[in-house]
């Protein structure tokens, strides 16, 4: 990309997309065009189309999306597919329509089958069942990347699609009822840490194995794919990139080096009541590695990081806000 490029990062206040814009800033990409909710609202397509007409875009960084933990994907079940499908429909489509350059769309790990073989490759999607907890935020996002694929298929479009494994950090949702795992572990911890608790109770077995990838290496990864050449990507038969560490850590495992970075000496007690999801997610990230990309941030270094942005800068949300807290955008 041109220094001077127009970029539209979409969804630039949450987690990832704010990691983007500052990934821009600091390789010297200043001509951002950003929009909060409330200046563009990404669900209503002539809204969108303006945009495009008014603010000419080359380039775009998809990131919004309605996202949350195992409890928000199952519960929110319709809010999931339907508000991803016109977020991702409405930007995609006015991208083509106004002759974008290239087009980055960000995905989740969870498009791939509940049982499908561990390290999980590109060429897994689509083989299997998906885990029914996050079936309808999963076939949002694998609408998406098959629209990028026909895109470029039918038009020549240069869209693609980036896989990342459960991202944390600076920036992240911390409400204990629509968060991912680590967050609301973060926050359960450090408040049982401030008031003397004896125990912490943690979701499901403990069992489920999960990978982790910090923020910050999200955004480094995104930024390395836009300068890659798509065409020789479809070319070399892949439709998506995944984008993770490549190491997973049990739920217990991580909610005891939680305990250890905030300082909890308490008890952990698994409530087997409530689900796992997903026994196990870990993506085979040797295709981005082998195009010269690698993540650089443990996750013991990026949940330190993590912890104190969340002492110094988190605020619990109103409660009128709460459902809305889950939208990035």
């Amino acid at each position: 990309m041109e220094k001077n490029a127009r970029i539209y990062v979409a969804g630039h206040t949450g987690m990832v997309g704010s990691a983007i814009v500052r990934k821009l800033e600091v390789e010297g990409y200043q001509n951002l065009i950003l929009r909060t909710r409330k200046e563009l609202n990404l669900f209503d397509q002539t809204s969108v189309r303006k945009f495009f007409i008014d603010g000419k875009p080359e380039y775009v960084f998809d990131t919004a999306a309605r996202v949350g933990g195992i409890n928000a994907n199952n519960t929110f079940r319709a809010q999931f597919i339907y508000e991803n499908l016109q977020i991702q429909n409405n930007i995609i489509q006015g991208a083509y329509e106004f002759g974008v350059k290239k087009l980055l769309f960000l995905g989740s790990s969870c498009i791939y089958p509940r049982n499908a073989t561990q390290p999980m490759k590109e060429e897994y999607l689509l083989t299997g069942e998906l885990e029914p907890t996050n079936e309808p935020y999963a076939l949002a996002k694998i609408a998406g990347i098959k629209m990028c694929e026909s895109y470029y298929q039918q038009y020549g479009c240069q869209f693609f699609s980036l896989m990342p494994t459960n991202a944390y950090g600076s920036n992240d949702n911390y409400d204990l009822e629509t968060s991912h795992v680590l967050p609301a572990l973060i926050r359960k911890i450090h408040e049982a840490k401030l008031n003397d608790a004896k125990e912490v109770t943690v979701w499901g077995t403990g069992n489920a194995l999960r990978e982790f990838i910090y923020v910050d290496d999200i955004a480094s990864a995104t930024v390395f794919v836009m300068g890659c050449d798509f065409p020789s990507l479809y070319g070399a038969g892949l439709v998506h990139l995944n984008i993770g560490t490549g190491n997973e850590i049990t739920v217990s495992e991580l909610a005891k080096l939680i305990c250890g970075i905030v300082g909890f000496s308490g008890e952990l007690v698994f409530d087997e009541s409530m689900p796992d999801g997903t026994p196990r997610k870990l993506l085979d990230v040797s295709r981005i590695n082998d195009l010269g990309w690698q993540h650089s941030v443990s996750l013991k270094e990026g949940i330190k990081a993590t912890y104190n942005w969340y002492i110094n800068n988190y605020q619990q949300p109103d409660a009128s806000l709460e459902k809305d807290s889950i939208i990035l955008s």
